[in-house]
């Protein structure tokens, strides 16, 4: 036998979603790119499939993840993942 959940629960459960996707992302600039940037696209993007009413924060999360990849990967190709080079 199934259960059904209500509506106002998977609705809920995308909000938290789009909330930790952008609690995630915001963070993921600066630290960690390379496991929040693709943890915040992937929150967001669940949050966004199953319909959240915080829309704005579920895209927000999705760009603040792919801002963290795209840093991760100027970084790496210009200064080989370091922000300034010790000695010679």
């Amino acid at each position: 036998m199934s259960t059904v959940t209500p509506r106002h629960t998977t609705t809920a459960e995308a909000d938290n979603l789009a909330v930790a996707s952008f609690l995630l992302g915001l963070p993921g600039l600066l630290l960690f790119n390379l496991v929040l940037g693709p943890l915040a696209i992937t929150l967001a993007t669940l949050a966004l499939v199953r319909g959240t009413s915080r829309r704005g924060r579920a895209v927000l999360g999705l760009v603040l993840g792919v801002a963290a990849l795209v840093i991760l990967v100027v970084t790496n190709a210009t200064a080989h993942g370091m922000l300034w080079q010790i000695g010679d």
